[in-house]
């Protein structure tokens, strides 16, 4: 093999490590129940009633604190 073709498929690796760790990193870090993807075509099931509990949290949180900076 030559330096170049050594050089590029060491990149390609690289690259092709870092997409699938993002990827994998994305995934962990989101609130969907359930993902399935090329053998179910794609389908996700989100926790949406978690969030609108956090995002309850989170309002009357911030109310709270203007109240008291009042």
């Amino acid at each position: 093999m030559t330096q170049l073709s050594e050089i590029f498929y060491s990149n390609l690796v690289t690259i092709c490590s870092g997409i699938i760790l993002a990827s994998i990193a994305v995934a962990y870090k989101s609130k969907c129940r359930n993902v399935n993807c090329c053998f179910g075509f794609i389908q996700i099931d989100r926790d949406v009633e978690g969030e609108e509990e956090l995002d309850a949290h989170h309002i009357n949180d911030d109310i709270e604190m203007k109240n008291n900076n009042l």
